[in-house]
């Protein structure tokens, strides 16, 4: 199974949307990667939420594409409310 997770950076107020099969595994590489990466300059991150795409990792990948083409801060704040229910797609 794959998901959309959401981490935050609190000392950068910044966003970070990514897939995976492991949120849990991967928040954990976004903070403890020795490589410079993106997240790797705003550390520590924290999960925000993260939710089910399917089975299919490029299923995950398309709907990541999506919601970042939407440059919008309030929808990727919108995600992270657990009353929050996307309509109008």
């Amino acid at each position: 199974m794959y998901y959309i997770y959401n981490l935050y950076s609190a000392g950068s107020n910044l966003y970070y949307l990514g897939n995976t099969d492991n949120p849990v595994r991967r928040l954990h590489e976004h903070n403890s990667s020795p490589f410079n990466t993106y997240t790797s300059k705003h550390r520590t991150c924290v999960l925000k939420s993260y939710f089910q795409c399917g089975p299919s990792e490029s299923d995950a990948t398309k709907l990541e594409q999506f919601i970042k083409k939407q440059k919008s801060r309030k929808l990727i704040e919108q995600l992270c409310d657990k009353n929050f229910v996307p309509t109008g797609f």
